[in-house]
């Protein structure tokens, strides 16, 4: 792999200019991270609201991107109980992946990047299964497969003999990226982001560690949104964007002719959301006692066309199906929806 193969390395030693999406969501980012100190300034109690929501939806939301999902009626017990039984793989890596989470959420100004942390964050989601924690040991493309069983490469990633360099020195450039300021510390969050997948360490469960590693550079870079509002919930909404961004930009990654901006944007807009979010909840957030009736709330006000309570049980974790359908009721008895149909299979519309 050519030392300039990689999206950090496009911004080394030149003056890039920056794409204007991009320019524009930066100049957002500067003025919501300027303002962030005000909004933390809370009662700890109403964040500590807003992080436990965020801790439950990131574990949920980032495994389920991969396929990892758990049954709405478990997550509780999988993600809250201090020593949890596990019924299947799926329930341990979500539990692993919450972990991570709590891990960096509490000690990320203690915690280095560096290839160590990335392996320990593998290990972490991954759980007993042989290979956690280390590189891949066979190449591998990445497919896409359709409904009908097509199958197509949407990229070839490094090789796994190639694998173990590649990633020491995206660390390197990382930190040489940092203290030569070779471009805005959000923009360099995406880039090594993008730089990361295009690698692909591991065998399986890439995506899940990008997104820690998103999270833990954030903090390093004084970006803290993600300690109360799930980022990763938010790449689950705009799934399809995340993979059509993703694709864009790793076209040409191995010869340096790759366009980062698709991706780089994408993650910027993501980042923007999260702080947007944070911005508007922080003023709503109200004691625990009607905390899950806000997580219902805010949820409906999310859905733009019709929904039912299964997609807000997806939406809720940890949220009873009774507590859903009470708030459901409350909030038709205002006006404030409507309803066609009975029981499970009901579907629900907000007005206006």
């Amino acid at each position: 792999m050519a030392e300039t193969a990689r999206t950090l390395r496009l911004f080394a030693g030149r003056d890039r200019p920056i794409h204007p999406t991009a320019a524009w969501y930066l100049s957002d980012l500067g003025e919501y991270r300027g303002k962030q100190e005000l909004y933390t300034r809370q009662s700890p109690q109403r964040l500590k609201v807003l992080l436990e929501h965020a801790l439950i939806e990131s574990a949920v939301s980032s495994n389920r991107i991969e396929g990892v999902s758990v049954e709405p009626s478990r997550v509780r017990a999988v993600l809250l109980a201090p020593k949890p039984l596990f019924r299947d793989r799926d329930e341990e890596e979500v539990r692993g992946y919450r972990d991570a989470l709590a891990w960096i959420h509490r000690e990320a100004a203690t915690i280095p990047l560096n290839k160590k942390t990335i392996r320990r964050l593998h290990g972490m989601t991954r759980g007993r299964i042989w290979d956690a924690g280390k590189y891949k040991a066979k190449d591998g493309d990445i497919v896409e497969r359709s409904a009908d069983g097509r199958e197509r490469i949407r990229f070839r990633p490094v090789s796994a003999a190639e694998t173990a360099a590649a990633m020491d020195a995206l660390v390197k450039d990382w930190h040489r990226c940092l203290e030569e300021r070779w471009m805005p510390p959000p923009v360099a969050i995406a880039a090594f982001n993008l730089d990361f997948l295009c690698i692909h360490p591991f065998r399986d469960g890439n995506g899940r560690v990008s997104r820690l590693l998103w999270l833990l550079q954030s903090y390093h870079l004084g970006y803290e949104v993600g300690r109360y509002i799930s980022v990763e919930r938010l790449v689950e909404e705009s799934k399809d964007r995340y993979y059509e961004t993703l694709e864009q930009s790793s076209r040409g990654w191995h010869e340096a002719k790759h366009d980062p901006w698709p991706y780089i944007n994408y993650v910027l807009f993501i980042m923007r959301s999260a702080y947007k979010e944070f911005a508007e909840r922080v003023g709503m957030v109200r004691a625990p006692r009607g905390t899950k009736r806000e997580q219902v709330l805010g949820a409906i006000a999310r859905f733009t066309s019709e929904f039912t309570i299964g997609n807000l049980e997806r939406d809720c974790p940890g949220v009873s199906g009774d507590m859903i359908r009470r708030v459901l009721r409350e909030q038709k008895v205002a006006g404030a929806v409507t309803c066609q149909g009975h029981g499970p299979g009901a579907r629900w519309k907000r007005k206006g």
